[in-house]
């Protein structure tokens, strides 16, 4: 198999866009996992969409759950899914587990700011608009 290319721009081939979003390194799927701001955090950071991390506080806008709010617990940059908490499915066994989600189907209410290298790239974007 070919290595990763980076000069690829854009296909209209739906093949090609899976192979793309398919062999992407982790830190390319880093963008996939993204999903819009509310529009206060819009006014606030001048940006429409930022990549999801663990203990951003979501909306969930489509599915099952469409409505309801939760902190991520994990966020799988493999398969570009989002972990919730307080959303999951009951197993025959009875076991619980949570389900994933795809970024696309989430509003970012909060902000996880621990990371300095986030809060300092957020303050620097506000900044300069």
């Amino acid at each position: 198999m070919k290595e990763f290319s980076t000069h690829w721009k854009s296909s209209k081939n739906p093949k090609k866009q899976r192979k793309y979003r398919f062999t992407a390194p982790l830190h390319i799927k880093h963008k996939f996992v993204s999903a819009h701001l509310s529009k206060e955090l819009i006014k606030k950071y001048k940006k429409r969409s930022l990549p999801l991390k663990k203990g951003d506080k979501v909306k969930i806008m489509r599915g099952q759950f469409t409505k309801k709010e939760g902190k991520i617990a994990r966020v799988n940059l493999r398969h570009t899914r989002v972990f919730i908490e307080g959303m999951e499915k009951t197993r025959k066994d009875g076991t619980k587990s949570l389900l994933p989600f795809h970024p696309s189907n989430l509003l970012i209410l909060e902000l996880n700011l621990e990371d300095k290298k986030r809060k300092e790239k957020l303050e620097t974007k506000m900044e300069k608009k």
